[in-house]
């Protein structure tokens, strides 16, 4: 199973559509905490879903049980928390939420690509959760796209 990552800051609208497409993505799985803010320009979820539609033929759902909480974004982003911190914080409340091997099994499908704001996946939550998948499904190939 193929399970892409992408992340929109620092990208222009061609940029993200095209890589998606060229990488085969059959569905984009949206994992932001905050998906209609102005911030997010061409990804805020309407305009998304339409935009991936139209443009590239994929399919789209927003999984607000990825998402981490606003008080872990803060304590992370606002504050200068650690990131060991926040990855600590985000992997138990995937415990919390009881994100496990069913979960995924119903939810994911090989093609589908978790989508956040941050431009690289190194210190973000959907390599996390790409992670976290591979551990409890196994055979998982985790590409990220840039």
């Amino acid at each position: 199973m193929r399970l892409f990552t992408i992340g929109f800051t620092q990208k222009a609208a061609e940029e993200f559509f095209e890589a998606l497409k060229s990488a085969g993505v059959k569905r984009v799985v949206d994992i932001r905490l905050n998906n209609t803010s102005q911030l997010a320009g061409f990804t805020k979820k309407n305009d998304l879903k339409y935009f991936l539609k139209v443009i590239g033929n994929i399919d789209y759902i927003h999984l607000a049980e990825l998402a981490p909480t606003k008080a872990l974004v803060d304590g992370f982003k606002k504050e200068k928390g650690s990131w060991e911190r926040y990855k600590e914080g985000y992997l138990s409340l995937l415990l919390e939420r009881k994100i496990d091997k069913a979960f995924f099994m119903r939810m994911l499908k090989s093609d589908d690509c978790l989508l956040c704001s941050e431009a690289t996946a190194d210190q973000c939550h959907r390599r996390l959760v790409a992670e976290y998948f591979q551990d409890k499904c196994g055979n998982v190939e985790i590409i990220h796209l840039t």
